[in-house]
């Protein structure tokens, strides 16, 4: 796969992902749609494969379903934030936006959990006060984390099962 076709792979799945398409008549137009705004940033340019790809690398590590919609999210929100700057008196530019506004007020805003993972990259765990924090919380850390989605899907199949109602 070229580095030419990363956009559409992301907005495909992004929007295959979240159900938005069942059509494939309207994501043939948007494949027609984003091959037009690649025309526009002249998006065959020999640095478009420099570095390698920008968001379906990452894609890969986030596996769960909640986890894909928060980056999804912040992907969405980085393509609508480009698309501000381009011309909007073109009928593809517009489509596109419209679409990604769509699909944005369909997912969660995730960038207050954004905000919450890089606020606990800022915190001084040296800092005496902190941990002492972190200490008192341990254990409820500690049994949330025993409480994983997978560890309650497991207790309610069990209990199903159990259960003639």
């Amino acid at each position: 796969m070229t580095c030419k076709t990363y956009s559409l792979l992301v907005l495909s799945v992004v929007m295959i992902y979240f159900g938005r398409f069942g059509n494939s008549l309207i994501l043939a137009q948007l494949q027609n749609d984003i091959d037009k705004l690649k025309a526009d940033f002249n998006s065959s340019h020999s640095d478009v494969a420099d570095g390698g790809p920008i968001f379906t690398e990452k894609l890969i590590n986030w596996t769960e379903r909640n986890e894909k919609r928060i980056i999804l999210s912040q992907i969405v929100s980085m393509y609508l934030e480009m698309l501000e700057n381009t011309d909007k008196s073109k009928a593809h530019v517009r489509h596109i936006s419209e679409e990604l506004y769509t699909l944005k007020n369909s997912l969660p805003d995730g960038s207050k959990k954004m905000k919450d993972l890089m606020d606990l990259t800022k915190l001084q765990m040296s800092d005496l006060k902190i941990q002492r924090k972190a200490v008192n919380e341990l254990f409820s850390v500690l049994q949330k984390l025993v409480e994983t989605p997978s560890s309650l899907k497991r207790k309610r199949s069990q209990s199903q099962r159990r259960c003639k109602c």
